[in-house]
């Protein structure tokens, strides 16, 4: 199943994330079937294509729960 997910990019106290479509029980850190977006948090800068989203959840790709809160799902 895939799965919509936050994978961490970056030094360990500057940590930004990649919204990334992934299998479900893949690494975080693994490789991902697609990227579509990234997080920023010490600026709280989300970058979405909004396209892209929409494309992989009609295809069944499901957000973590910390993604739909993001997202506002």
């Amino acid at each position: 199943m895939l799965k919509i997910k936050l994978m961490p990019v970056g030094k360990k106290h500057q940590r930004q994330y990649r919204i990334a479509v992934a299998e479900e029980n893949s690494k975080l850190t693994g490789r991902a079937t697609a990227v579509i977006g990234f997080y920023i948090p010490k600026s709280a800068q989300l970058t979405v294509d909004r396209n892209e989203l929409s494309r992989w959840l009609k295809v069944g790709a499901q957000p973590t729960p910390t993604l739909r809160k993001l997202l506002e799902l």
